[in-house]
């Protein structure tokens, strides 16, 4: 694609802020050079990277390419068999620490969009064997070779770019230390002159000249201190005199500097050896690295303004809804919806001066030439684009004074260009085409130029201010008219494009809003033809007609949505009197259950009375017998007045609950969390407050998480313990509420506790807890005594037995109820 287009459209500014966001100078280097691309796969491909790059980012943040330099150089001395120095290694280990820094945040971001419901880009891969996640970049990230081995190496022998450490190699270590020691032995032995020959020195210091220790001497004395002088002072005042009894000294220490730097570069060349195995992978991770920072520099752009992935197509359509031009601000430009291809392949946009007609045209070719590059282009998620082989467009002013070109010729030269080159697969942008010469050649020869391109097929969006356009547009097939809507009253324009309606220039309206006499432009209406004056007139009914329907589409909306309203509001109303109703009726049963329940009560203790009273008489069976029909008539009157449990709304299977889910079961009423898997028969143990129960999976209803609430104190004590819409299972669901799990006998005699027991048995029984405690103590054990052999002999208890260690131990009897299924 030809570089003026893009300079035309101002691509290179969003080359610039692309370049931005690159980190790494690769990565810069793939910005500053983007183009285009041609065939179709290629586009997707690049969509579909940028939009998963997206994607992780959005999960993950963005991936650092701090570290990446260019090491082409350095890896093609490695492989003739160069060695690198200090700075050069550390490159390579910048880069390998930067490979496997990147290649984790691969891994991580991986499992956080399997995790994730994010929707994937079209075409992406699910997953690779059925374990990882795959996306566009996953083959990228996997390429990467850290090669840790060698990072190790480098990182373990040099410490920055001017300094090695000393365990690099053994015989560098025994090297520096022998340097040390000598050292040392070289300041002990100046320092003992120092201190002995103080008056001839200058200062009492110890200086190097030359890479040798020397003393500095008064110039006096310098006969004084025998030995080999290194330099003197600019004024000639001090001597750097190396004394006799150091020299043998400093050639040591100059014979282990040069020892020194044979190790390192044996060092060097070790390292640059071992970096050499390796050189097409380092070539492979600059590139890869590169690349990836391209793709994310892609994707951070996307962001920036706010884009998302257009689809494309090879048929010439294109169609986007609202977008916006990049180079806009973002909180003033207008979002234009635009369509070619389809219906018509040239569209011709009229309308007043500075009303967004170029803005228009450039955002067309700009999207075009963005999506082709693979960037998000800032429009709705379903607009779709062409791929076009090129993109022509005149636009702006081409007069050249150095080619003795006027504004007329300039654009005429690059139209003659643009017709012999362009083909069905080109996108044509022309703006105010034939303009700067006569008004009815102009026009004239705008029409036979538009005509040779929609007879080319070619996609074609031109501007003019030309009336017979319009009428050309309206009288063609295949042809359609589009206009940038201006407001009159305010001398603004909305730049809003219009497609199917022409646009009216508005100069005379304009001119009479800034002041112009209405003599003048009543004078030039005279001078507009009959035909052209109708034509305008028409346009102005037309205008009128589309702002009328648009009124009444948005006051046709506004009923729409106040109708919505109100039915929300009755159906909200609908349901709170349902639910009023069914509170009603819930709690006259409750407190039907609570009369029958006293009574029940009061006949219980008056028979108990009785029992105790005829125990000698012999009549204790014929009263026992009475009371058990009595209580079956109770039980018979609390079942009508009990509220029957609801159903499950579906049936579900076992692997609908899973641990720490929240239920509700339905037999018993209660709110609690599953705290074992299904078995075989569909049983599992749920936690209801301090209450756990078995319970099959047909009496359970999973639940939202917030509607759970564990009771603060005790079971059934809970301020959210809902009863949903005011029902109760039964007599004894309701009762759940009220009764404990447990009753403590402590402090009481055995004639006192055992009505008490009695009464308590029979209000859990018809409440249906499937098990309770009662608290007896240790004591003697003649209370505990009593209680088994009461347990025994009552029918609704199935079984009991002693607390385990953390239930109270042998203090406790844990009894569990028998129910009739």
């Amino acid at each position: 694609m030809n570089q003026k287009v893009l300079r035309i459209l101002e691509f290179e500014k969003i080359i610039d802020k692309l370049t931005e966001f690159a980190a790494s100078p690769p990565g810069k280097e793939l910005c500053r050079t983007i183009a285009p691309l041609t065939w179709p796969e290629d586009v997707r491909l690049a969509q579909r990277e940028t939009s998963d790059a997206l994607r992780r980012t959005v999960l993950n943040g963005s991936p650092s390419f701090s570290g990446v330099r260019d090491l082409r150089g350095s890896v093609k001395r490695l492989q003739v068999g160069g060695v690198l120095g200090m700075p050069e290694l550390l490159h390579v280990s910048s880069l390998l620490t930067a490979a496997a820094r990147v290649k984790s945040y691969g891994r991580s971001s991986g499992d956080s969009l399997k995790r994730s419901s994010l929707p994937r880009a079209e075409g992406t891969p699910t997953e690779t064997g059925g374990e990882e996640f795959a996306d566009s970049l996953s083959e990228s990230f996997h390429l990467l070779e850290p090669l840790t081995p060698l990072n190790q190496e480098i990182g373990r022998c040099i410490l920055s770019e001017e300094e090695m450490s000393d365990d690099a190699s053994p015989g560098l270590r025994r090297v520096r230390r022998t340097m040390r020691l000598t050292e040392e032995r070289v300041r002990s032995q100046l320092n003992t002159l120092l201190n002995g020959n103080r008056s001839y020195l200058q200062d009492a210091v110890i200086t190097v000249r030359g890479g040798r220790y020397c003393l500095p001497v008064k110039a006096e004395y310098k006969g004084q201190v025998p030995g080999m002088v290194h330099d003197q002072s600019s004024s000639g005042s001090t001597y750097f005199i190396e004394p006799m009894a150091v020299v043998r000294l400093n050639n040591e220490l100059r014979e282990l500097e040069i020892e020194e730097r044979k190790e390192m570069e044996a060092v060097l060349a070790a390292l640059s050896a071992m970096a050499a195995e390796w050189a097409p992978l380092l070539e492979s991770n600059y590139e890869i690295l590169g690349r990836l920072d391209f793709i994310f520099a892609r994707a951070a752009l996307s962001s920036h303004y706010d884009c998302s992935e257009p689809r494309f197509n090879t048929d010439g359509y294109i169609h986007f809804r609202d977008a916006r031009h990049p180079l806009l601000d973002a909180r003033k430009a207008v979002p234009i919806t635009v369509t070619l291809g389809r219906d018509f392949d040239l569209l011709i946009v009229t309308g007043p001066n500075t009303g967004g007609k170029t803005v228009s045209l450039k955002t067309v070719g700009l999207f075009t030439v963005m999506g082709q590059c693979g960037l998000h282009v800032p429009a709705a998620p379903d607009s779709e684009l062409a791929i076009f082989e090129e993109v022509f467009a005149d636009i702006g002013d081409e007069q050249s004074i150095e080619q003795s070109l006027s504004t007329f010729s300039a654009h005429m030269s690059n139209i003659v260009s643009i017709l012999e080159r362009a083909d069905g697969r080109s996108l044509v942008l022309l703006d105010e085409l034939c303009a700067g010469t006569d008004p009815t050649e102009g026009a004239a020869l705008a029409i036979s130029i538009l005509s040779f391109l929609h007879n080319m097929q070619v996609r074609t969006m031109a501007t003019t201010h030309y009336s017979e356009l319009k009428v050309f547009a309206l009288s063609t097939d295949g042809v359609e008219n589009a206009s940038c809507e201006f407001n009159v009253e305010t001398l603004r324009p909305t730049y809003r494009l219009l497609t199917g309606i022409p646009g009216k220039s508005n100069a005379f309206a304009i001119a009479g809003k800034l002041g112009l006499p209405d003599f003048i432009i009543k004078d030039a209406g005279k001078r507009i033809g009959s035909e052209d004056a109708a034509f305008e007139d028409l346009l102005s009914d037309l205008e009128k007609s589309r702002l009328a329907l648009e009124r009444e589409r948005a006051e046709a909306e506004s009923y729409r949505m106040e109708a919505e309203r109100l039915k929300e509001r009755i159906a909200g109303k609908q349901s709170r009197l349902d639910e009023s109703r069914e509170k009603i009726l819930a709690r006259a049963n409750e407190e039907a259950r609570q009369i029958l329940a006293n009574a029940k009560a009061a006949a219980d203790e008056a028979i108990r009375n009785i029992n105790r009273l005829a125990s000698q008489s012999g009549v204790g069976k014929e009263l026992e017998k009475e009371r058990q029909k009595l209580r079956k008539q109770l039980d018979a009157a609390g079942e009508r007045t009990a509220v029957r449990a609801e159903k499950p709304k579906k049936a579900y299977r076992p692997e609908d609950f899973k641990i720490g889910d929240a239920v509700r079961v339905l037999s018993m009423n209660l709110n609690g969390t599953v705290s074992t898997r299904p078995n075989a028969k569909g049983d599992l143990y749920v936690q209801m407050g301090i209450l756990r129960s078995q319970v099959n999976i047909k009496d359970l209803e999973p639940l939202q998480e917030d509607t759970i609430s564990t009771p603060a104190g005790g079971f059934g004590s809970g301020k959210k313990q809902s009863r949903e819409k005011g029902r109760s299972g039964s007599i004894g669901m309701s009762k759940s509420f009220s009764i404990s799990p447990e009753i403590n006998l402590i402090g009481k005699t055995t004639d006192e506790a055992l009505p008490e027991l009695d009464k308590y048995i029979d209000d859990a029984y018809l409440a249906h807890l499937p098990q309770v405690r009662v608290i007896h103590g240790r004591g003697t054990g003649a209370l505990k005594k009593a209680v088994h052999q009461f347990l025994r002999r009552c029918r609704h208890v199935a079984s009991y037995r002693l607390g385990e260690f953390g239930e109270g131990g042998t203090g406790v009897t844990i009894v569990e109820f028998s129910y009739d299924k």
